[in-house]
């Protein structure tokens, strides 16, 4: 059982690196480990992942609202929600695939600091790629179903620990040409249906006796959605200045510091 100072601590790893190129799954387990946390705490996982949700629908609430306007709008507006709708459906059927045909595989890893480690070392990989890749000049308009697809992909194999999502789907955006803006807000705009198909995955595995308390829970929500404001902010910024690269010796060391942690538990 997750105590309040446990759940303070995780929901600011959470908060801070969910939005950040560093694997907030990968933290927490980490973390876990760390504050002595012998079970996944997989239920607590999904509820500052609900807390960090909201902070996404926060910034991007006229990218979600666009895309309801396209529903019924007409207008210049209405077209371009009506297309970011398009690609958010048509990149959330690979990462739904892989969710439902390797949830059990990607859980267990949950357990594992090397499998994290190794992961964090990929991401550093990823991110340093950027660095080579020029400005890319892919609007929304000329961003067609393949690409999205490719970048849903991305996200369904960051359900890795270690992994960063964001790291790995910017990143893939970024590599297929797409505008920095565009592959930012895309890659969070696409986060929402992912987050909450794996709430209600997990919750559907919940049985009737299952004993939780929801005071960490909520305090862990509460905290993920605050810091994880400032991190969205923080990161939209440097993925403008072209600079995703300056977190990738970051998640080097911290993957290293993994399998360091592994090799002497």
């Amino acid at each position: 059982m997750l105590t309040a100072t446990q759940a303070v601590w995780l929901g600011i790893i959470q908060g801070l690196t969910e939005f950040l190129p560093v694997s907030s799954s990968g933290h927490l387990v980490l973390g876990q480990s760390l504050l002595g946390i012998k079970e996944p705490a997989l239920l607590f996982d999904i509820s500052v992942h609900v807390g960090t949700l909201l902070a996404v629908l926060w910034v991007f609430k006229a990218d979600f609202w666009a895309m309801l306007r396209g529903l019924w709008a007409k207008d210049v507006e209405g077209r371009q929600g009506r297309r970011l709708l398009f690609l958010v459906v048509a990149g959330s059927i690979p990462t739904a695939l892989m969710g439902l045909f390797f949830k059990d595989a990607f859980e267990r890893l949950f357990a594992s600091p090397a499998a994290v480690g190794l992961a964090l070392l990929l991401t550093g990989f990823f991110l340093m790629a950027t660095r080579l890749v020029p400005a890319g000049r892919v609007g929304l308009k000329a961003t067609g179903p393949l690409r999205a697809a490719i970048v849903g992909l991305a996200q369904g194999l960051a359900i890795t620990p270690g992994l960063s999502r964001s790291g790995t789907t910017i990143s893939v955006g970024l590599m297929l040409g797409m505008e920095r803006r565009l592959a930012a807000h895309f890659s969070f705009v696409l986060s929402v249906p992912a987050i909450l198909g794996a709430l209600v995955l997990h919750l559907k595995d919940l049985g009737p006796g299952t004993q939780t308390s929801l005071s960490p829970l909520f305090i862990g929500a509460l905290v993920a959605g605050l810091s994880g404001y400032g991190a969205l902010k923080l990161l939209l910024r440097v993925v403008q200045a072209g600079r995703l690269h300056w977190f990738a010796p970051y998640c080097w060391a911290l993957g290293l510091a993994a399998l360091a942690l592994s090799h002497w538990r």
